[in-house]
C-alpha cells in the first residue's frame, strides 16, 4: 500500500507504523539550557542584592530555583513520552513510553480489534481476549475516530 493512504502511519514494505509522540515545544536539552542561563541570572541578581546588604534575597531565589527545577524534572521526564503502534503480516504490537516506564504488548492480528472509548477525552481501546491497551493519549480528541479507522483499515487489509 502507498504511504498516500495513510495519514498517521509510515508504511515500510508489508510493515506498518503509527508513531505518535507527544506534542512538546521544548526539549529536555533545551529547557536544561533554559533553567541554566535562569539560574545564572537569579543567582547574579541575588548576589548582587547580598552584596548590598540584603540578605534575604539569595535564599528566595534559591528556593525559586529549587521549585522550577522540580517543575522542569517533571516536564522533562514526560517530553519523550509517546506511543509506537507497528503492524506486521502476523502481529500488533503496541509500544508505550511514559515517564520513563515502557510497556509492550504483541496481539495475534487476526484477532486484534480497535474500538474508540466513549466520551469526550476518552481513548482507543485496542483489545483481544481479556487483554487491551488504550491508545491515542497524544492525539487531539477529534482525529482520534480517524486513526481508529486507519488501524481498522491496515489490519483488514
Amino acid at each position: 500500500m502507498a504511504n498516500s493512504n495513510y495519514r498517521f502511519a509510515t508504511v515500510n514494505g508489508e510493515h506498518i507504523q503509527w508513531f505518535l509522540p507527544r506534542n512538546c515545544s521544548i526539549s529536555p536539552k533545551q529547557l536544561g539550557l533554559l533553567y541554566a542561563s535562569l539560574c545564572c541570572v537569579s543567582l547574579g541578581i541575588g548576589l548582587a542584592f547580598y552584596v548590598q546588604g540584603v540578605g534575604l534575597v539569595l535564599p528566595f531565589a534559591m528556593v525559586e530555583l529549587l521549585a522550577v527545577g522540580v517543575a522542569f524534572v517533571v516536564y522533562a521526564r514526560h517530553a519523550t513520552d509517546m506511543e509506537r503502534i507497528q503492524l506486521s503480516s502476523a502481529h500488533l504490537v503496541v509500544e508505550i513510553e511514559e515517564g520513563g516506564k515502557s510497556e509492550c504488548i504483541q496481539f495475534p492480528r487476526e484477532w486484534v480489534q480497535v474500538e474508540p472509548r466513549v466520551g469526550a477525552k476518552a481513548l482507543i481501546a485496542v483489545y483481544v481476549k481479556g487483554k487491551t491497551v488504550d491508545i491515542g493519549r497524544h492525539v487531539r480528541p477529534e482525529l482520534r475516530p480517524a486513526l481508529v479507522q486507519e488501524i481498522r483499515r491496515a489490519l483488514r487489509a
